[in-house]
């Protein structure tokens, strides 16, 4: 009951509506109905076609700036990607010093990885030419052929030439002969002070794990000395004793031979090793696994106590690890040329042809004929028993000159 007396209440007070305020209000409508109708009526009628053009107009005008949009980003992008390969090609080498006296180096997409003690100093900076070494004509004489030093010569010769026991870890073909021959021929030029006087013990000793890569260091070795009066040989076995002994007994400067010929040798009383200063081990990793660790510890006992040592090896296994930290200075430097994994070598192509028995010595003979155009033009042939190498230069003798070295595993 009392909600209907509120309402009613409510009702009572509202103020009765005027009916002529009503008319008037709907006369006003009805008027400004009137005014817009009449300003279309006299407004140009749009056809079908004029409001499709319009769109049209429209849509291109939206696609104009879409594209203008897309010109706009573009031309950014592009602008950027020049802009990093300036960059790139104007940081052709970069150095990043980290704790530790750690260097790491990009040259040439390949990374170099240098660490040792005060190896960030000015004075081991890596050579941009042969000349910044300040090397005397006749040392550089055998760098003539090359625009500039390799990577791995560019970093070992500061380090190499001040006196520093030095490990690189580099891959075949990287110029390693070069990198620690130039510095032993200018540490040999110093304690010799010029004179070379006949039978002299050598001061430089260089070991290798095969009979093919000692021949090859010491014709290396052999070029680059002759302009300075220093004289190398080379020991290996598979061949008579006399010549290299005769060698030893008429006075070298550098000797370079295998483990088990070098043994002989030291054991017989002709190769004397007390006044060697510099000792170099090439493809350490390899003669270790051939099973040389005995004959390497022996044959470096024999030499100077004061000496410096150089490593290079393809890898970095434990074993070699061991060893330099038994024979080298407690604070050696090492340079790392790209990986300490062993992989394989990309500047080297490597094509391989799965033949049948029958038509392997005519293949031979082809591929002789193509690539042994000259004496210049040199092909090493790589077999597995004597016997094959012996058959294969009877084969050649036919119609081609050819040199075979038989290559297998021993303890020579």
């Amino acid at each position: 009951m009392g909600m209907g007396r509120k309402q009613r209440e409510v009702e009572a007070c509202e103020t009765p509506i005027d009916p002529e305020l009503k008319a008037e209000k709907k006369n006003r409508k009805k008027l400004k109905n009137l005014s817009i109708e009449e300003e279309n009526n006299h407004a140009p009628k749009r056809s079908l076609e004029d409001i499709k053009s319009q769109e049209g107009s429209d849509s291109k005008e939206l696609n104009k700036k879409k594209k203008k949009k897309k010109n706009k980003h573009k031309n950014v992008d592009e602008n950027e990607n020049e802009k990093q390969m300036e960059v790139e090609e104007e940081k052709p080498e970069r150095n990043i010093v980290n704790g530790g006296g750690e260097v790491n180096v990009l040259v040439k997409d390949e990374i170099v990885l240098v660490t040792g003690k005060d190896a960030e100093e000015a004075k081991y900076a890596p050579l941009k030419s042969f000349k910044e070494a300040n090397l005397p004509s006749d040392v550089l004489q055998c760098c003539q052929n090359f625009d500039s030093p390799s990577p791995i010569q560019s970093r070992a010769w500061p380090f190499l030439l001040d006196g520093r026991d030095f490990i690189g870890i580099a891959a075949t073909g990287s110029g390693k002969t070069l990198a620690f021959g130039v510095p032993a021929i200018m540490h040999i030029m110093k304690k010799r002070d010029g004179k070379f006087l006949r039978g002299r013990t050598p001061l430089c000793l260089v070991m290798s794990p095969t009979r093919e890569l000692a021949q090859q260091i010491a014709d290396v070795l052999c070029d680059a000395g002759k302009p300075c009066g220093v004289t190398s040989v080379v020991l290996y076995g598979g061949t008579s004793k006399e010549r290299q002994i005769t060698a030893l007994k008429s006075g070298v400067d550098i000797v370079i031979g295998t483990p088990g010929r070098l043994k002989d040798l030291i054991e017989m009383g002709f190769c004397c090793l007390k006044d060697v200063t510099f000792g170099v081990l090439d493809e350490a990793d390899r003669m270790l696994d051939m099973g040389f660790e005995p004959e390497v510890r022996y044959i470096l006992s024999q030499t100077c106590s004061v000496r410096q040592m150089v490593m290079f090896s393809a890898t970095w296994p434990f074993e070699v690890h061991q060893l330099a930290q038994e024979f080298m200075d407690p604070n050696p430097v090492k340079v790392v040329i790209g990986s300490e994994d062993l992989s394989a070598n990309h500047d080297v192509m490597q094509i391989v042809e799965v033949l049948e028995e029958r038509s392997r010595d005519a293949r031979l003979i082809a591929l002789l004929e193509k690539y042994h155009k000259s004496q210049s033009n040199r092909v090493l042939v790589f077999v597995l028993y004597k016997l094959e190498a012996t058959r294969l230069n009877i084969c050649c003798k036919r119609g081609l000159e050819g040199c075979f070295y038989t290559w297998k595993q021993s303890t020579d």
